[in-house]
């Protein structure tokens, strides 16, 4: 029985179904769960929400007295973190090049932790959470230069690069989401450790080249579950980062897997995970698809009805920009440029490198100009297309001040 009550009448042991507000305002991640710690209870009381919707049926209000978490929920690895010194912001040239030694250094660091789950080990909470703290100081100092470099990926270090990848994108999209430091470090260790149940599939299967089998198709599909039941039996793991491993292919519309769910019985950090996880997938070269450019998968994302929380996806955008640092477009000037920086100022006015002229078809002198500026007479025309054109230096272009 479904029974919509004020939240001050709200009590221990109440199985609350939906928050009646704004997930951006209320302190959970999730709005379907038993209530049972006392401080989610204040917190919920002094978070200014009206009203909630609870489950009687599943309710458990005979046992609602207070009481302390039980001890498997402790999370030392995280909370024992101490707050970083703020970060001063700096150039996407300047951050380029430590981004770079970054993404080995991560990369590396990944690769053994993986290799442990692999062999039955737990995860080492500690070291995830300190390439969690070097991802976030990078992201601080400088959002985009660490999320496009770890766009640069090969087949034999996908899977690692894309945890890190996926991780820089989550603390970024939980910065521009204004949520709290503490929310920020769970939300890039659960980029960091989601697809850790990929460990449980051959690599032959995740490197094929061609079209998978039903049975393999399958075994890639088990890898969520197989990475909660890692992470479960890594004690101090957060219940979020567990939920985001299990979680992160649940579409919006209830199309996804491994449990069909739909709207707000998703997860906040769950929902941020999918765009995150998307995004950097189809950017991505792999053994089997080339990568999309980044503002045609922005194109394309948006208009996939139904795959995510339309206000995430919005957020996101605001993160990499509708023209991501890497895009290649087409000037009113008939000029080709690529993206090499977002503007403060406009989504749709970033930083371009102009490069060629497509009237001449021959390369001009580079030239870096800022759309946003109103003593810049240029404006983007369109995207242009990666195979209209044979630029395999494409990437040096927005690299080679770093």
């Amino acid at each position: 029985m479904i029974k919509k009550i004020a939240v001050a009448d709200v009590v221990l042991g109440m199985y609350l179904v939906e928050i009646h507000g704004s997930w951006l305002h209320h302190p959970f991640w999730k709005s379907n769960f038993l209530l049972e710690d006392p401080e989610d209870l204040s917190k919920l009381k002094s978070s200014g929400v009206p009203s909630v919707s609870v489950d009687l049926s599943r309710s458990k209000l005979s046992d609602s007295k207070p009481r302390p978490r039980p001890e498997s929920r402790e999370k030392p690895a995280i909370t024992e973190l101490r707050p970083a010194p703020a970060e001063k912001r700096t150039s996407f040239e300047s951050e380029l090049r430590h981004a770079r030694r970054l993404c080995e250094q991560s990369q590396n660091e990944v690769l053994s932790m993986f290799s442990e789950a692999r062999m039955g080990q737990a995860v080492p909470l500690t070291r995830a959470a300190q390439v969690v703290e070097e991802i976030n100081s990078s992201v601080t100092r400088q959002p985009q230069a660490l999320i496009t470099l770890a766009r640069l990926k090969t087949s034999d270090n996908y899977t690692y690069m894309h945890s890190v990848a996926v991780s820089a994108l989550m603390i970024a999209l939980a910065r521009e989401l204004n949520l709290d430091d503490g929310k920020v470090h769970v939300a890039g260790m659960a980029g960091l450790l989601h697809d850790v149940g990929k460990m449980a599939v051959p690599d032959a299967i995740l490197n094929k080249p061609g079209k998978l089998t039903d049975e393999e198709f399958a075994l890639v599909k088990s890898h969520p579950v197989k990475g909660a039941e890692i992470l479960e039996r890594s004690s101090g793991v957060d219940d979020k980062v567990i939920e985001v491993c299990l979680h992160h292919h649940e579409k919006f519309d209830g199309s996804g897997y491994p449990n069909g769910q739909a709207a707000n019985q998703i997860s906040v950090i769950a929902r941020m995970a999918a765009v995150c996880d998307v995004y950097d997938a189809i950017t991505s070269d792999r053994p089997y698809k080339k990568g999309w450019p980044p503002s045609e998968s922005i194109q394309r994302m948006v208009s996939w009805s139904g795959h995510f929380d339309p206000k995430i996806l919005q957020a996101f955008i605001k993160v990499v920009g509708i023209y991501p640092v890497g895009s290649l477009v087409r000037l009113k000037s008939q000029r080709l440029a690529v993206v090499i920086a977002q503007s403060e100022g406009s989504l749709l006015k970033p930083v371009v490198k102009v490069f060629f002229s497509t009237r001449t078809q021959l390369p001009l002198p580079q030239q870096i100009l800022d759309l946003s500026k109103s003593s810049v007479d240029d404006a983007i025309e369109c995207r242009e297309p990666l195979e209209n054109w044979n630029f395999p230096y494409l990437n040096d272009l927005w690299q080679e001040a770093g």
